[in-house]
Formats: C-alpha cells, structure tokens, sequence
C-alpha cells in the first residue's frame, strides 16, 4: 500500500492507495476533523464513535462497516486507524451537520437527479459524458472517439447480459481476459504500466489503443450475436475468440513498424490538458 498526506482545504487528510483493490482509504477520524472543525484529536475519535453507533442503530452499514489499516500518527508511529473509502466517505459527509459538507450535498444531490433523468432518457448520459470529457480538457478527435467506444462496449455487454452473465465481478473477469489476450496485460498491469491508479484505463488511451481495444470488443459481439452464448464459460470462449482478433491486428501493425501500447497517459499523450473543473471533490 502507499501511503499519502492528502488536502481537504488545506487541511490533511490521511490516506492510503490500496493497489489490490484499486481504490483510496482515508482516515475517518481526519475527516470529521475537518467536517467538524475541531482540531482536538481526541475530540474527533470520540464524536466518530458516537456517529458510528449511531449509524449502527439506524441499521446503516455503508459507513459503520470501515476498515482499520496502519497510517502514521501525529507521534510518528504506524498506529491502527479506521478508514473509509470514497462512498463511505460521501455517506459520512452526508451524517455531519456542517457547512463545510453542505456543497457535497448539493453536489451529491445534483447527481442523483442526473441519473434518475438519464434511467428516462439514456441519450442524457452520452450528453453528459461529453461535457465531461470537454471538462476535462480532452480534444474533440479523441471525445469522438471515446464516445464511439462506449457505443462498442454497450453493444457487447448487451449481449453478455442475454448470456446471463452478472455485473461487476463477471463483468470485470470478462473485461479483463480480453485486456490480457489482445495487450499481453492484465488491467491492472496496462494501468501500472500508464502509471495510473485510480483513473479509467480507456481514458488514458491513446486512439490506436482505443481502436483495438473497439475491434477486441466488436469482434466479440459479432461472434456472440452468432453463437448465442447462455452462460459465462461460453461467453469468456467468444470475449478470448474476440480479443484474439484484435491480438492478431496488434502483431501485425507492430510487424510494420508501427506501435499500439504505449506507457504514456492521457496528459502525457497531449489528449487531456489541465483544468479547472466547477466540482472539485478534494480528497
């Protein structure tokens, strides 16, 4: 794990990247020190104690069900802490009465408005990804791009859903077999080897990779649509058929002198500039 002091408004908040499972700890008792406004250490333990117990009566496990993990204390020594990930902290921020949370509710709100809109009328959420990515400091070529990508992956989890395949963990196995077989990489060693942690692998991709990875998944969702898989251990056969396609397409541009993969990210690439988004979470 590795260990970082990051800034909520100047503030420190402790926190830890988990590379196992992809995502950020921070410290609790840190967080409603700055929700709160009180500088007292002790102070701060005790009133997440009292918030803790109070969430576990109300029968709220979002946030009482945190982790303890060793972050450096104020003497200097790796102490046991309770930390929370980003959700758990989103639903702490909504449980303190603050001003300092106020505009995260607001925000959080707006949110959950937004995609009740787009349950309604899907089309909002393509807009929505483009005002993003526009946000973002993206260039229009790659937004294009990008977008056309989603269309591609949409048509095949179609598919992996009349399959019967679950979201999330069969999803993520599915999405990272064809990853392995057209890259030689796994998910999570493309995104070590773009130096990212947290960030979407597409994200940071180059077009070329973009459009490999789009014929791995196209590919795939042609041959699904003609064998009609039931079940994962079919559809994985057709993801690995599919991403050989694109396997084979890779080889051959390299057999030319040309290059797909690249270590480079996003800024490094020249697709994303800095910017300054509205919304700022400052974790």
């Amino acid at each position: 794990m590795q260990n970082k002091i990051r800034l909520f408004e100047n503030q420190k908040i402790r926190s830890v990247w988990d590379k196992e499972v992809e995502k950020w700890w921070f410290s609790v008792v840190d967080i409603v020190g700055v929700l709160t406004e009180q500088a007292d250490y002790e102070k701060n333990r005790n009133y997440w104690k009292w918030l803790k117990h109070k969430l576990k009566e109300e029968g709220n496990e979002t946030v009482s069900n945190t982790h303890r993990l060793k972050l450096t204390a104020q003497d200097g020594k790796m102490r046991l802490t309770d930390v929370a990930d980003t959700q758990q902290v989103l639903r702490l921020i909504q449980s303190v009465p603050s001003k300092k949370a106020e505009p995260f509710k607001i925000w959080l709100a707006k949110v959950g408005r937004e995609r009740i809109d787009e349950t309604i009328d899907p089309e909002q959420s393509i807009d929505r990804a483009i005002r993003n990515y526009r946000r973002l400091g993206y260039s229009e070529s790659w937004i294009n791009q990008r977008i056309k990508s989603i269309e591609v992956r949409k048509a095949l989890t179609d598919e992996w859903d009349k399959a019967g395949v679950k979201k999330d963990n069969e999803y993520a196995f599915l999405t990272n077999l064809m990853t392995k077989t057209w890259s030689g990489m796994t998910g999570k060693q493309y995104k070590q080897y773009k130096n990212l942690t947290k960030e979407n692998l597409r994200d940071n991709m180059a077009n070329l990779e973009l459009i490999i990875n789009m014929l791995a998944e196209a590919a795939a969702t042609e041959l699904s649509t003609k064998e009609n898989p039931q079940n994962l251990s079919h559809s994985a056969d057709i993801a690995r058929k599919g991403a050989g396609v694109a396997k084979n397409a890779r080889l051959d541009i390299e057999r030319r002198g040309g290059k797909v993969i690249t270590s480079q990210n996003a800024k490094q690439l020249g697709i994303r500039k800095e910017h300054n988004p509205k919304v700022k979470l400052k974790f």
